[in-house]
């Protein structure tokens, strides 16, 4: 009779490589902990670990308390794994836009200030052109999500439904990390398809809203400045209206599930001693309010340093093409996507490029930031995003999820990391100049 060929079980492949180099048996990613992380995390004591709370703050200290009993190191002069950083709230106080010759009226204007702007043609400034056929959420998300540069967009007034929302928005006040270090936007509804000439005076003012903190630990690699990045972010929105009395959006999902991937890869590769390279785990506040723990951390680690960012966004719904499956943004944008999947192609798990292209989800999360500036920096989810019901509400909880897939997924990404990790794979870098 001929053979049938039949897939190994994940948990299998990724005893294999430990089994061979060390002759004792394989750390083990267990459900057990992985159920443990991830109720604590979005149990209703957190509260919705919203930035800026006494809950996020408790989510930190959590996870703070979970690398400390990995063992792992401290990252870069940080005294233990908080790396504290200020945040602070940008004012409006007078602005003015004049373009091609037209001074455009404030109900026109959608400014978006990490500080003072006085901007010319001759500026270097960025011009973008959002005509009537194209999606401005494509153009502008990225640019307010993962700001680089300066820019003024020039949005159709076809989009005047859209750009309303947009001007309330940018009417609640900018925050930045201090002067300098936050680019500036300025939208313009109208029809002009080019900014022949124009002059951009924003005056601002600024205090600190608040300190925040990513959570960082590190395990020192023979490579000492080759960092393999695995990140997810801790934060969710926090209290919110109540549904049938409840008000907490517990974010389960989002992202405890990719915060709990984060610590547990975090003790897997502690067990298997000292890496090739090293690797660098990392819980990143505040992304649900523009990413400023990754644009933080940014500024902390040298870029060309970084050989790949394993960003872990919502893995603990299986895929709409089913259980064993885990799909990466940004998959084109260089071969992270492809190792990753060749990685497990003996197996029963597979991973595969974003579903949902039109979401933006490249660039809607802490990847996002450091892709522009070249690492080839991608996120992995599994979730159904184009119709979770769950997704920013209060049902986002335990009971939402599988989570027997969800440790099968983290199991799937360890094994995929192996050839990156051991520095027999380098993903090609991200062209920063692709980014818009």
């Amino acid at each position: 009779m001929p053979h049938t060929l039949r897939r190994a079980p994940l948990s299998l492949l990724l005893a294999l490589p430990f089994l061979t180099t060390c002759g004792g048996r394989a750390p083990e990613i267990d459900q057990a902990s992985v159920t443990r992380i991830l109720t604590t995390l979005s149990a209703d004591e957190m509260e919705g670990r919203r930035a800026f709370t006494p809950a996020a703050t408790k989510a930190a200290e959590f996870i703070h308390a979970e690398f400390a009993a990995i063992g792992l190191e401290h990252f870069d002069d940080l005294r233990d794994y908080l790396q504290d950083f200020a945040v602070y709230a940008v004012a409006i106080d007078s602005q003015r836009v004049v373009l091609n010759g037209r001074t455009v009226p404030d109900r026109e204007l959608a400014v978006f200030a990490g500080g003072p702007m006085h901007w010319t043609a001759d500026s270097g400034v960025t011009t973008l052109v959002v005509g009537p056929d194209d999606a401005p959420m494509d153009a502008l998300v990225p640019r307010l999500m993962a700001p680089t540069g300066n820019a003024l967009v020039l949005l159709d007034p076809a989009h005047q439904e859209w750009f309303e929302g947009l001007r309330r928005y940018a009417a609640r006040g900018s925050q930045s990390l201090g002067e300098g270090t936050s680019a500036n936007a300025v939208v313009v509804l109208t029809s002009e398809q080019e900014a022949r000439a124009f002059a951009v005076d924003v005056a601002t003012s600024s205090t600190e809203r608040g300190r925040l903190a990513n959570v960082v630990g590190v395990i020192p690699g023979r490579r000492a400045n080759e960092i393999v990045l695995f990140a997810a972010h801790y934060d969710h929105i926090g209290i919110v209206r109540p549904v049938d009395g409840d008000s907490i959006a517990n974010g389960a999902n989002d992202d405890a599930s990719g915060t709990t991937a984060v610590i547990e890869l975090a003790r897997y590769f502690k067990a298997l001693g000292r890496p090739e390279r090293t690797l660098v785990f990392v819980a990143f506040a505040a992304e649900e309010m523009g990413g400023f723990g990754s644009r933080y951390f940014a500024t902390r680690v040298d870029p060309a340093s970084v050989v790949a960012m394993f960003n872990i966004e919502m893995i603990g719904k299986p895929a709409a093409e089913g259980p064993d499956r885990a799909w990466i943004t940004g998959f084109d944008k260089s071969d992270f996507g492809a190792i990753l999947a060749a990685a497990v192609d003996d197996s029963v798990f597979a991973f595969y490029g974003d579903p949902y292209p039109d979401q933006g989800l490249f660039d809607r999360s802490d990847n996002a930031v450091l892709a522009r500036l070249g690492v080839p920096a991608h996120s992995i989810s599994t979730t159904p995003i184009d119709v979770d019901p769950d997704y920013h509400h209060v049902s986002d909880e335990v009971e939402t999820l599988d989570l027997a897939h969800m440790t099968s997924t983290i199991r799937a990404i360890a094994r995929a990391a192996d050839p990156i990790v051991s520095g027999k794979a380098t993903p090609t870098r991200i062209d920063p100049s692709s980014q818009r």
